[in-house]
């Protein structure tokens, strides 16, 4: 019985350890341009040969709409599978999730997808960080949550694609200073320095 305890504690502190490791490195945005609700999402490093839970849980992720995933292992190079409502499945093999920060399905990112990677390149902690397209009436919620953005950092910024490539952005420094840039075309760039 001791065993089994110590076994079961040893197994979820490599659990809760390697979950700490993989949100350091091979986390990304999955971006969902492909027209079809997605219903289920499946994760796995490609040295597994099963796929494991559905990261989804009970939610499905809309058209134009994208999902923060953070893999359960620290491996870099993972498969991924979705399953569209209606049952069609689409994988993709091999994917080094360590090398990038989002993984659009559907349009490949192309032309229409105002996305795009913001690189906090002012020298300055970022406290909070609002970007909404510029047809919208209000600035939305701030992206940072509770978090912040140090100088020479990055953060994912998705938008619903297909509508506008022009988003606006509004930044409030930790010196209290904000500053904000309107009509920023992104479609057709997948990083944005922020200075």
């Amino acid at each position: 019985m001791r065993v089994r305890i110590l076994l079961a504690l040893g197994l979820l502190l490599a659990s809760f350890l390697g979950s700490g490791e993989a949100a350091a490195q091979n986390r990304f945005n999955l971006v969902n341009s492909t027209g079809q609700t997605i219903e289920r999402v499946y994760v796995s490093p490609s040295r597994i040969s099963s796929w494991g839970p559905d990261v989804l849980g009970n939610a499905v992720l809309p058209p134009g709409q994208s999902v923060w995933i953070v893999p359960q292992l620290s491996d870099c190079v993972l498969d991924i599978k979705v399953i569209y409502q209606g049952g069609r499945e689409e994988e993709r093999r091999q994917v080094n999730a360590c090398s990038l920060s989002r993984v659009v399905w559907g349009a490949a990112g192309g032309s229409g997808d105002p996305s795009f990677q913001f690189v906090n390149s002012s020298g300055v902690v970022v406290n909070e960080l609002y970007v909404s397209l510029s047809t919208d009436q209000n600035w939305g919620r701030d992206r940072l949550g509770q978090g912040t953005l140090p100088p020479g950092a990055s953060f994912p910024v998705s938008l619903p694609a297909g509508k506008v490539c022009t988003v606006d952005i509004r930044v409030v420094y930790a010196d209290g200073r904000a500053l904000e840039r309107r009509r920023v075309e992104t479609c057709s760039i997948r990083e944005l320095n922020f200075r």
